[in-house]
């Protein structure tokens, strides 16, 4: 499976989807204290998110999701 990140960070409400690239599914959506929690954490890299190679955007997109995870289980 393949995955697209679609990231606006730099505009008044930032948000963060991760999308199947073969049906536009969005399996991951960050917005709002999400995001500034991952800021915080250290875990949102603007660079790593702009970069080509493969290897740091397949850890990216783990980390978006075992984030995701965590948060969704929190009570």
């Amino acid at each position: 499976m393949t995955y697209l990140i679609d990231a606006w960070l730099d505009r008044p409400q930032p948000y963060l989807r991760i999308l199947d690239r073969s049906t536009g599914a969005v399996c991951i959506s960050l917005e709002g204290d999400a995001l500034d929690e991952l800021r915080d954490q250290g875990d949102l890299d603007l660079q790593e998110l702009s970069t080509s190679e493969p290897y740091v955007l397949k850890e990216q997109v783990r980390s978006l999701f075992l984030f995701s995870y965590a948060r969704a289980l929190r009570p």
